[in-house]
C-alpha cells in the first residue's frame, strides 16, 4: 500500500500521529519552518542570496517554501532532483551542482534549460562545456549558464588552479550558445569538523584559493558574477569572508546529529536551527531484560555517520543498536523502557541519506498528521 493509502485518513486528525505505521519518517513542521525562516533572515542581513541544496530534502514543496521565504531559487546535486523540482512548479534559479557529462544527459540538460529561467550547471573540463555548448547550439535555444566548478582540495571535482580556471572560461567563451554566470567554491570536508575556530582557521586558508581564481578570471575579462558555496557548518564564517554572493545551505532545513554536534555560531549560544527531521519507530518485542526490540533497522537509517539517537519515548542514556535490516535494540541500564507497541522517536545521523530511504514525509504538528510530501526526488541520482 502507498503511504496516501495507509495514512491519508489520519490527516488532521488530533493524535494521529501515533497511528502511523512505523518505521516512518517524520517532519515537525513548526520547526521546519522556523528553520527556514531564520537562514533567510540571516542571509538577507548579511546582503547574500540563498539558492538552498535540495539534495538534503529532494522535495519540491520544501524548495517552494524555501523560495518563498525569500531563496533565489535551489541547489540540485544531480541532473535528475533538478529535473523533479522544475516537474514540481520550481522553475527558476535551479543550479546543479556537480558535472554533467555523457551525451543523453547533456540532451537532458538542455531540454530543462528551455523550460526554465536562470538554469546553470558546474563544469570543471574543457571538453565537457564544449559538449555542452555544441549540444545547446544544435538546439537553437537560449545560452547555457555554466559556473565553473573550483576544487577545495578534496579532489572529487573542480580545476585545481587559476591557470586550469581561465583556460575553462576561455573554452566556454568560444562556445557561442554558453555563458559564463561564475564560480562555484563548496567546502564540503570541512562542513563537520567541530569547533567554530578551527572550522574559521580553515576556511580562510582555503578561501586564499579561490581569491587567486577569481583574480585571474577578472583579468582575463571574466569577473564572475556569482560565487556561489558555503553550507550550514559554515554559513556563519562564509558570510564574514566577503567572497560569496550566495550560499548553498542544505542541511540546516532538518539538522541531523553530525551538524548537531558542530558548533555552527562561536558564540556558545547552541545551534540556532532545530531538529525537524525524525523517524518515529515502535516497540515489536519485550522479552529480553534490559532491552526492548524496535521495528527500524539498517533500512530505516543511513550508516555512514553513527548510530541514531533517542529524541522521544526511551529514558535519558537510552541507546541503540542496529539488529540487522529491520529492526534495532533499544537499551536502558537505568529508567523505564518503553512497552509493547510504544512509540520511541529517534534523530537521523545523517540526513541527506536517510531521506532517500523513505517515499513520503509525513507532517505533523505535535501529535497531529497535517499532511503527506512526497520525497519526489527520492532516487534521482542520475
Amino acid at each position: 500500500m502507498t503511504d496516501e493509502e495507509l495514512h491519508g485518513h489520519l490527516i488532521g486528525r488530533q493524535g494521529s500521529r501515533r497511528d502511523l505505521n512505523t518505521p516512518v519518517l517524520v517532519i515537525e513542521l513548526d520547526a521546519l519552518t522556523r528553520n527556514i525562516d531564520r537562514m533567510a533572515a540571516f542571509a538577507a542581513a548579511k546582503g547574500l542570496k540563498l539558492r538552498p541544496h535540495a539534495k538534503t530534502h529532494k522535495s519540491p514543496e520544501i524548495a517552494r517554501r524555501q523560495i518563498a521565504a525569500g531563496a533565489v531559487g535551489a541547489c540540485c546535486a544531480k541532473l535528475g532532483e533538478a529535473e523533479v523540482l522544475a516537474d514540481g512548479g520550481v522553475l527558476a534559479g535551479l543550479h546543479i551542482t556537480s558535472p554533467v557529462v555523457s551525451a543523453p544527459a547533456i540532451e537532458r540538460l538542455v531540454a530543462l534549460n528551455a523550460r526554465v529561467e536562470g538554469l546553470m550547471c558546474v563544469v570543471d573540463n574543457p571538453d565537457n562545456a564544449r559538449a555542452i555548448g555544441a549540444t545547446a547550439a544544435a538546439a537553437g535555444g537560449k545560452p547555457m549558464q555554466l559556473v565553473i566548478d573550483v576544487d577545495p582540495g578534496a579532489h572529487r571535482t573542480g580545476v585545481t588552479s587559476p591557470e586550469a580556471a581561465v583556460a575553462l572560461l576561455e573554452a566556454i567563451r568560444a562556445e557561442p550558445a554558453l555563458r559564463c554566470a561564475g564560480v562555484q567554491f563548496y567546502c564540503g570536508r570541512q562542513q563537520h569538523i567541530a569547533t567554530f575556530a578551527e572550522r574559521a582557521a580553515v576556511m580562510a586558508d582555503l578561501a586564499a584559493l579561490v581569491r587567486k581564481v577569481i583574480a585571474a578570471l577578472t583579468e582575463a575579462g571574466g569577473a564572475p558574477e556569482i560565487v556561489t558555496g558555503g553550507g550550514t557548518g559554515t554559513h556563519r564564517i562564509d558570510a564574514e569572508l566577503g567572497l560569496f554572493t550566495e550560499l548553498q545551505v542544505g542541511s540546516y532545513v532538518f539538522m541531523d546529529s553530525e551538524y548537531l554536534a558542530c558548533d555552527l555560531t562561536g558564540d556558545g549560544q547552541g545551534s540556532p536551527f532545530e531538529t525537524s527531521l525524525m523517524i518515529d519507530a515502535r516497540v515489536v518485542s519485550t522479552n529480553t531484560p534490559g532491552m526492548v526490540t524496535i521495528d527500524a533497522g539498517i533500512k530505516a537509517f543511513a550508516t555512514d555517520a553513527g548510530l541514531p539517537e533517542f529524541l522521544a519515548g526511551a529514558s535519558a542514556g537510552a541507546t541503540y543498536a542496529f539488529m540487522g535490516d529491520e529492526q534495532g535494540a533499544l537499551r536502558a541500564t537505568n529508567g523505564r523502557l518503553p512497552a509493547l507497541a510504544e512509540i520511541v522517536t529517534l534523530a537521523a545521523p545523517h540526513c541527506d541519506p536517510t531521506v532517500n530511504l523513505y517515499d513520503t514525509y509525513h507532517v505533523v504538528q505535535g501529535d497531529t498528521l497535517r499532511a503527506l510530501w512526497p520525497v519526489a526526488a527520492r532516487g534521482r541520482s542520475r
